[in-house]
């Protein structure tokens, strides 16, 4: 993912996740014990902070669907934001660029429906379609 200059498109990623979620909790400390290439901002979905640094954004559907917004403005959803945040880490960008790849993609694809199953079996329902009580994590800067 670099320009023609050189460059790379993407300085930093913003992964909005479900602090309900155990499964979600869990990928973010993994996110956070690898070394990234691209730094990562882990940032409860729907809280305060994700609504104050994106307040355009549909804070509701980031509850139900992995999201990551790139330092540019680009939002990726579902699978792309999967495979972008193993694209940020130096151990697995090179199993991200597979994932792209039309072999690859149903994997990727696989993994995101499998991680969706298991989270709508355990978490917890918010009711009604609101958005849940997402508690405070330090200052949402991946702490």
């Amino acid at each position: 993912m670099t320009t023609a200059g050189g460059r790379t498109p993407v300085a930093r990623l913003t992964v909005l996740y479900d602090a309900q979620c155990s499964l979600c909790v869990h990928v973010r400390h993994w996110l956070l014990k690898q070394r990234q290439l691209v730094p990562l901002d882990l940032v409860p979905a729907a809280s305060e902070e994700a609504r104050r640094r994106f307040p355009r954004l549909d804070h509701a559907s980031t509850l139900t669907e992995i999201t990551v917004i790139g330092d540019r403005g680009q939002v990726y959803r579902g699978t792309s934001a999967w495979i972008v945040c193993l694209w940020a880490l130096a151990e697995h960008r090179h199993r991200a660029h597979w994932l792209t790849t039309p072999a690859g993609r149903p994997f990727a694809r696989a993994t995101v429906l499998a991680a969706a199953k298991y989270r709508s079996v355990t978490a917890s329902p918010c009711g009604d379609g609101a958005a849940c009580e997402v508690p405070v994590l330090g200052s949402g800067t991946g702490d």
